[in-house]
């Protein structure tokens, strides 16, 4: 596995995590702590999308 193909799975799975974070956020605690999970979801999808950028130019 090279470098590309380690932050194609690192963006895959942060994407994964990230949804699922915000659906528990969203659907499973209606309290303060779903701002709080659904915030760190968000979190994961922009790492993700980092990542995503970074393939091909290291």
């Amino acid at each position: 596995m090279n470098k590309n193909t380690v932050l194609g799975w690192a963006t895959l799975i942060m994407i994964i995590m990230g949804i699922v974070l915000i659906g528990m956020g969203f659907f499973r605690y209606k309290d303060i702590a779903g701002w709080g999970f659904a915030t760190v979801g968000l979190g994961f999808l922009a790492n993700a999308w980092v990542f995503n950028a970074l393939k091909g130019r290291m």
